[in-house]
C-alpha cells in the first residue's frame, strides 16, 4: 500500500473508532511500529488533530470535534475525484478500489460503471499488461528498472531508469524516465521496452515542473495520403473526421501529422498497395527506396 493510501486509511480508520492501538494499525498494514509512528508525524504536520497516548487506555486517536470536511468540495469536484478513482480501479490495484469505496460512502454518492480499461491486446499473452503494472508500481515506489530497449531503428540498448511519468500520446504509451545511461530525461516507447525488471533501488528525483508541462514535441511530418476505399475500416479507425476526406471514386484523401521517423514509414507501408503518399515528395521519395529496398528481398 502507497504511503498516502495508508495515511487516508488511517484517518479513516479514526474517524470511524475514534481511538485504535498501534500495534492494530501495524498488524493491519504489515509496517512497522516506527512506520506507524512516523504516519502520524505526518498527519500530525498536515494539521490532523491525531494524537498518541501510553498506558493501560492508550492509543492513537483523533480529537472528538475533528471531522473530515468534505463540504470544502463542490459537487462537481466530488464527482471527478470519484471518477478519476474509478479510472484507477479498472487498472486492478485493490487501493484503488478500497479507497473509491471509502469515498464513495463518505460523499453519499453511488458511481455507475461508467469506464473499462483492458492494457492487453487481442492476443492470450498478457505480456503488456504485465510491462505497464511493473512500470507503475516502480513509478509509484520510486524504484529503479532495467530493460532492454529497441529504438525505431531497431537498435537493442540496455537501460537503467528512474521512471517518472507514464504518457499516453495517440494510440501508444511512454515512459518518461531519467535515463543513467545518457544521464538526461528521456522518453521511451513502452511497446518497445522488453526484459523489464524493477531493482532493489530506489531514487528521490522528482519530474521537474518544466518536463510536466513539456509536450515532448517530436520532429513531425504532416502527410497527405489517398487511401483505398478497400481499406474503409482501417480509416474510420485510424483517423479523425476532420483529417478524412473524400474522392468522387470513393477512396479517401488522409491529412494527418505523426512523428516523423522509421514507425511512420513502416506505418504507411502497412497500407500495401491500398496506401500511397501525395505529400510531402520526400516522403513519397522514402517510400519508394523502402519499396525497392524490399523487392530485392524477393529477386
Amino acid at each position: 500500500m502507497q504511503v498516502n493510501n495508508r495515511l487516508f486509511e488511517i484517518v479513516y480508520i479514526l474517524i470511524q473508532k475514534r481511538k485504535i492501538t498501534a500495534k492494530e494499525l501495524t498488524d493491519k498494514f504489515e509496517v512497522s511500529t516506527r512506520t506507524i509512528y512516523r504516519d502520524i508525524e505526518t498527519l500530525s504536520m498536515a494539521n490532523i488533530p491525531i494524537y498518541a497516548s501510553k498506558g493501560k487506555d492508550g492509543g492513537i486517536g483523533l480529537l472528538d470535534e475533528y471531522v473530515l470536511n468534505k463540504t470544502i468540495l463542490s459537487e462537481e469536484e466530488q464527482n471527478q475525484i470519484l471518477f478519476a478513482l474509478q479510472g484507477m480501479k479498472k487498472l486492478g490495484k485493490q487501493d484503488e478500489k478500497d479507497i473509491l469505496e471509502k469515498l464513495s460512502t463518505l460523499f453519499n454518492k453511488k458511481i455507475d460503471d461508467w469506464i473499462r480499461i483492458d492494457f492487453s491486446n487481442w492476443s492470450k499473452n498478457n505480456a503488456q499488461e504485465k510491462r505497464f503494472d511493473m512500470i507503475k508500481s516502480a513509478i509509484l515506489n520510486k524504484e529503479l528498472i532495467e530493460f532492454t530497449y529497441y529504438n525505431s531503428n531497431g537498435e537493442e540498448s540496455k537501460r537503467i531508469v528512474e521512471p517518472l511519468q507514464i504518457w499516453f500520446k495517440d494510440k501508444a504509451w511512454y515512459l518518461v524516465s531519467y535515463c543513467k545511461l545518457k544521464e538526461d530525461y528521456r522518453v521511451f516507447k513502452v511497446a518497445r521496452i522488453k526484459e523489464i525488471k524493477v531493482l532493489e533501488e530506489h531514487f528521490e528525483r522528482e519530474l521537474p515542473r518544466k518536463k510536466k508541462e513539456e509536450r515532448y514535441n517530436f520532429k513531425s511530418v504532416l502527410l497527405e495520403l489517398e487511401i483505398s476505399k478497400e481499406m474503409a475500416y482501417r480509416v474510420y479507425d485510424e483517423f479523425e473526421n476532420e483529417e478524412i476526406s473524400k474522392n468522387e471514386d470513393g477512396n479517401f484523401i488522409v491529412n494527418v501529422e505523426y512523428p516523423e521517423n522509421e514507425w511512420v514509414y513502416g506505418y504507411i507501408l502497412s497500407f500495401g498497395e491500398y496506401a500511397k503518399v501525395l505529400k510531402p515528395n520526400y516522403a513519397k521519395t522514402i517510400i519508394k527506396n523502402k519499396l525497392q529496398k524490399t523487392l530485392k528481398n524477393y529477386l
